[in-house]
C-alpha cells in the first residue's frame, strides 16, 4: 500500500521537491506582504504554517483535478501513468483531495477565520478549472486562452498566502500587493510553459505541449518573455520593499543563466534536453522567492 503511494508521488507530485518550492514561495510572499504593509519583523510562525500547509494542498488538489480532467486523454495517449495503469484509483485521489480541504478549512477556522473568504475564492476557481469553465471544447480549441485562464489561479493563491499575515479582519489589501500578484501570474506561466517544452524526439502523439503547438523556438522565446516580465514585476515589488539592488543583481545573474540554457537547448535539442527548461524554471522560482524573502535581513 505505502509503496504504491510512494511511486505515485514520485511520478506525479514529488512531495519533497514541491514542498521545498512551496515553502520558498510562502516565505517570500509573506515577507514581501509584511514589508509592503510597513512591518519589518520575521513572518509569524502560525502564518507561515497555515500558508504552507494550505498551499501544499492547493497544488496537490490541482494535480488531482488534472487526473480527473485528463483521464480519458491520458488513457488514450499515456497509459503508463499511475492512474491509467491501475496503481491508484480516482476514488482514492478524490478522498485525499477532500481530506486536504478539510485540513485547510480546520486550520483557517481555528487560527484565522477572517481568511475563510480567500480560501473559498481559491476553491471556487479551482472548481471552475476542473469543469473547464463549462466550455471544455471551446477552451481546447484556444490553447492560449486555456493557459491564461488556468494561470489566474496563481495570483489567487498568492492572495491567500499574503492574507495569512493579516491579523485584523478589517485590514485593507495593500495596493502595492498587486505587483506581487502579477509576478505570481507570470511566474506561473514560466513554470507551466517550461514544463511543456520538449525536444522533437520527446514529443508524444496526442500529447499537447507548447513546443509541438508553437515549435521549440517560439515556445522557448515565449518562455523567456514570461521570465522577463516576471523579473520586471519582481523588481517593482522589490522596489516597494526597498530591496531593489540585491534583487536586481540576483535576478540578472539567473536570467542570463536561463537564456544561456535556452540557447543551448535550441542549438542542441537532443532527447531529454527539454527537461533543462523545466529545471531552470524551478530554480528560477526558488531563487525569486528566496530573494524576496531575504529582504527580511535588510534594514528598512
Amino acid at each position: 500500500m505505502a509503496n504504491r503511494w510512494w511511486l505515485y508521488q514520485n511520478e506525479r507530485f514529488p512531495i519533497f521537491r514541491h514542498g521545498f518550492l512551496i515553502a520558498a514561495v510562502c516565505f517570500g510572499a509573506l515577507v514581501c506582504s509584511l514589508r509592503i504593509r510597513g512591518h519589518f519583523e520575521f513572518p509569524d510562525v502560525s502564518a507561515l504554517g497555515i500558508a504552507f500547509v494550505s498551499t501544499f494542498f492547493f497544488f496537490l488538489q490541482l494535480r488531482i483535478a488534472d487526473e480527473f480532467k485528463d483521464y480519458d486523454d491520458d488513457l488514450a495517449h499515456r497509459p503508463y501513468r499511475p492512474v491509467q495503469r491501475g496503481l491508484v484509483r480516482l476514488s482514492e485521489l478524490r478522498r485525499i483531495a477532500f481530506a486536504g480541504a478539510g485540513i485547510q478549512f480546520a486550520l483557517v477556522l481555528w487560527t484565522s477565520p477572517h481568511i475563510l473568504l480567500p480560501l473559498f475564492i481559491v476553491w471556487a476557481y479551482m472548481l471552475l478549472m476542473t469543469k473547464e469553465f463549462f466550455v471544455p471544447n471551446w477552451l481546447k480549441r484556444r490553447p492560449v486562452i486555456y493557459l491564461l485562464s488556468h494561470m489566474l489561479m496563481m495570483p489567487l493563491i498568492y492572495l491567500f498566502i499574503t492574507a495569512c499575515d493579516w491579523k485584523s479582519p478589517g485590514e485593507v489589501i495593500p495596493y502595492d500587493l498587486a505587483w506581487l500578484l502579477g509576478m505570481g501570474f507570470f511566474n506561473g506561466l514560466v513554470i507551466e510553459i517550461g514544463r511543456k517544452i520538449r525536444s522533437p524526439q520527446d514529443e508524444e502523439h496526442g500529447v499537447e505541449t507548447y513546443s509541438s503547438l508553437w515549435g521549440p523556438a517560439r515556445a522557448t522565446l515565449v518562455w523567456i518573455g514570461a521570465l522577463l516580465v516576471t523579473m520586471a514585476l519582481a523588481l517593482i515589488a522589490a522596489h516597494k520593499i526597498h530591496f531593489t539592488t540585491p534583487m536586481t543583481w540576483l535576478l540578472t545573474v539567473f536570467i542570463l543563466a536561463a537564456i544561456i540554457g535556452a540557447v543551448h537547448f535550441l542549438q542542441n535539442p537532443v532527447q531529454g534536453s527539454g527537461k533543462r527548461i523545466e529545471h531552470i524554471s524551478g530554480i528560477w522560482t526558488l531563487m525569486l522567492h528566496l530573494g524576496l524573502g531575504s529582504a527580511i535581513f535588510s534594514m528598512p
